[in-house]
């Protein structure tokens, strides 16, 4: 089986590779010839997450998959959710994007928040979605070294440290995108069985 993981992120792409089997060969966008940025002009991460594997399959006819993250805070209406990477501005910096949510929850007492991850995917003509969500609480200073984006502000329930203190691996077995791939991983065990 081959499948196109539609991302740029060579990362993710290699963590994926290891957790696979090895029948089935992965593919990111630029290893298929595609080298610019598939706009993300949904809504809500499924429908940014549906945009790019569409675009893969409609394009190039093969199966693959596609994800979108957030952050989401309960007390913000969900925000700042499918924008979180530019919630500060186009500029994706997470500085700024920290700060942002420091100052909009000014006041506030309710910090409950929860990461999200969406991945559709097109294989075999049938179309799937997987979600993984992780519950937690924001906190008001920066802890960690690791991770990105709002991982040293962001708590998981269960843990008295950030996601950036807990480290890389831990952070693979709980987190949203953990959760979530499993779900595709179960999928795809399934197909080749």
């Amino acid at each position: 089986m081959t499948l196109v993981f539609a991302t740029h992120n060579d990362h993710k792409v290699l963590e994926l590779r290891q957790l696979l089997p090895p029948q089935i060969k992965l593919y990111s966008l630029t290893d298929i010839g595609f080298h610019e940025e598939i706009p993300e002009t949904g809504n809500t991460l499924e429908a940014n997450a549906k945009i790019k594997a569409d675009f893969v399959k409609y394009k190039y006819g093969l199966d693959c998959f596609a994800d979108d993250s957030g952050l989401e805070i309960e007390v913000l209406g969900g925000a700042p959710g499918v924008h979180s990477a530019r919630y500060a501005g186009e500029q994706k910096d997470n500085e700024a994007n920290i700060n942002k949510v420091w100052q909009k929850l000014s006041g506030q007492s309710n910090s409950e928040a929860c990461f999200k991850t969406l991945i559709f995917a097109h294989i075999h003509n049938q179309s799937y979605s997987f979600e993984g969500r992780v519950d937690g609480n924001i906190i008001r200073e920066r802890k960690g070294e690791g991770g990105f984006g709002y991982d040293p502000i962001f708590v998981p329930k269960g843990y008295d440290k950030t996601f950036a203190e807990l480290g890389e691996s831990i952070k693979n077995q709980i987190s949203h995108r953990a959760k979530a791939t499993a779900s595709l991983l179960s999928t795809l065990q399934h197909m080749i069985q």
